[in-house]
């Protein structure tokens, strides 16, 4: 397959991937979330049975890569009040879950995990930063 025949799967995985998929979530944490889900700790790699029946496997790994990338850059450049209002609707799509998921957030650290890879040490930090703050945030707000 030819880089270009490559180019344009890609690009066809990310619009089928975005139009049929990711639209029908309501949150960037959330879709960032999904993506995320979708990668194999272990290897690295993206797993999406439903995209790897129509496209190659190269072009559903670059695809997903990229929109993982993608997702993730919008969120570190919102504004951190909005970041903050999206978390939190995306928390609470959880329902009655929402404390306990927030708990294991932040003792786990499980956030970490919605970073791409690879990403730049310092916006790793930056969005783990900012996350920490924001859980912790959530938290004071039920003590008190």
């Amino acid at each position: 397959m030819s880089s270009l025949e490559r180019f344009h799967q890609s690009r066809a995985v990310i619009e089928d991937f975005s139009s049929q998929t990711l639209r029908a979530i309501a949150t960037a944490f959330g879709r960032l979330y999904y993506v995320s889900s979708l990668r194999e700790s272990d290897r690295g790699r993206y797993v999406h049975e439903g995209l790897s029946a129509l496209y190659s496997a190269g072009a559903v790994q670059e695809g997903l890569a990229q929109c993982h990338e993608e997702l993730f850059s919008r969120i570190l450049e919102t504004p951190l009040s909005e970041q903050s209002q999206d978390l939190h609707a995306c928390l609470r799509a959880a329902g009655e879950g929402y404390w306990e998921l927030l708990e294991t957030w932040q003792k786990n650290c499980d956030f970490r995990n919605l970073c791409p890879e690879p990403v730049p040490e310092y916006l790793h930090d930056l969005f783990c930063s900012n996350l920490d703050v924001l859980l912790a945030i959530f938290a004071a707000k039920r003590s008190n």
